[in-house]
């Protein structure tokens, strides 16, 4: 994820970042079902959507708390 999609993302609410978790876990399953059917091309993508739904939990976790990080 580039930075620009990062601050992006901080930019955005809760219910914003709650749609983008749903929209990301939906990728991952589809990812995980082209890789397991061997229709994924690039597996690393697999990693890559892990490590953006880990970051978007991050940021709606810090916003529960009322962390703020630059």
């Amino acid at each position: 994820m580039k930075a620009s999609e990062l601050k992006a993302l901080k930019e955005k609410t809760r219910e914003e970042l709650n749609q983008e978790l749903a929209e990301l876990k939906t990728e991952l399953f589809k990812l995980r079902f082209q890789h397991a059917t061997s229709q994924l091309e690039n597996p690393m993508k697999l990693k890559e959507c892990k490590k953006n739904i880990a970051r978007v939990k991050t940021l709606i976790r810090e916003k529960e708390l009322g962390i703020e990080r630059n």
